[in-house]
């Protein structure tokens, strides 16, 4: 590995991204070369700087705007004239015994549809699109929502100010429900979301709306499945931040040692033994935490995470390291 190479890989390492066997290469020359020592020395300055700004963080009706148009964008560019011209191009990349059957077959499809069309054509002039329907939560009862079968959820808005929350979603017929988040059925959707729904914008929303409501059983168990099985990064490490202010117990402690063995993120896991270290200072002693601290410190296969682990029980009082 040269410099320019470590100057590539620098920014993936201060992110936790950098592959596994990419690692060695970059030690390997971090070691030897005074000049990048002193240039990730001064990344990670400006690095931690930066961290300590505050984070602006967008408005839920822009992230909400932002995600809808996306949508929109990306079914124009599947479904319009671009996706048809592409569909097009690749028969120009068929062997020619091939081009003649299928541009026969897309010919007939073409002419099948318009013929459709034109018959269609007096119904289709009557259709006009549904509006959405505004709902309360409390009108539904918990078999309503588990039956409704929701094909997509559009929006999680929450009102800082009421604590309220408008949901709108798409099941037989769009609907936005508005309620506060201590009724049991608005809990119970945004639960359903947080685990279940393929949107990552929108689990990110649920979680940001639940996270104050901590203390129903149902919503802790949601938050700590988000921060062991959430396939996206950002939405495990802000369910580490809305753990930090829960009440303890086991479920909760094992969750944070789950997270800090075995989350495939040096940076979920390095922010994992913070939250492990405040608990222990906040709720005393305990044998379990200090255990997967001592032996991560010696055996993982990640330097940073050994001497972060190392930092922790020192900080603990562990005078063995």
């Amino acid at each position: 590995m040269d410099c320019k190479e470590f100057e590539e890989d620098l920014t993936l390492d201060l992110y936790g991204d950098l592959p596994p066997e990419q690692r060695a290469a970059y030690e390997a020359h971090l070691a030897g070369c005074v000049h990048c020592q002193a240039a990730r020395e001064e990344v990670r300055g400006l690095h931690e700087v930066l961290a300590q700004r505050p984070r602006l963080e967008p408005s839920p009706d822009f992230l909400a705007e932002c995600r809808q148009a996306l949508v929109e964008a990306l079914d124009r560019e599947r479904l319009g004239w671009p996706g048809l011209i592409r569909e097009w191009l690749s028969f120009l990349q068929l062997p020619p015994q091939l081009v003649a059957p299928r541009l026969a077959f897309a010919l007939s499809l073409i002419v099948f549809g318009f013929g459709v069309g034109w018959m269609l054509r007096p119904r289709a002039a009557r259709v006009v699109p549904s509006e959405p329907v505004n709902v309360t939560a409390s009108s539904l009862a918990g078999a309503d929502i588990e039956n409704m079968h929701i094909s997509d959820i559009s929006r999680v808005a929450p009102d800082p100010k009421t604590g309220d929350v408008r949901i709108t979603l798409d099941a037989q017929r769009r609907v936005t429900l508005e309620g506060s988040l201590d009724d049991p059925h608005i809990q119970q959707l945004l639960v359903y979301a947080m685990k279940s729904y393929d949107n990552a914008g929108i689990r990110r929303d649920t979680l940001d709306a639940l996270r104050a409501r901590s203390k129903s059983p149902n919503v802790r168990a949601a938050l700590l499945y988000t921060l062991q099985h959430d396939s996206n990064v950002g939405n495990r490490l802000a369910a580490l931040d809305a753990v930090r202010g829960m009440e303890g117990g086991d479920d909760l402690q094992q969750s944070l040692i789950e997270v800090l063995e075995h989350d495939g993120n040096m940076g979920v896991r390095v922010e994992s033994v913070d939250v492990l270290v405040d608990r222990v200072e906040k709720e005393g002693r305990d044998e379990a935490v200090l255990s997967a601290l001592g032996r991560l410190a010696t055996s993982d296969a990640n330097r940073y995470v050994r001497l972060k682990c190392v930092s922790a029980l020192r900080k603990l009082g562990n005078d063995g390291f």
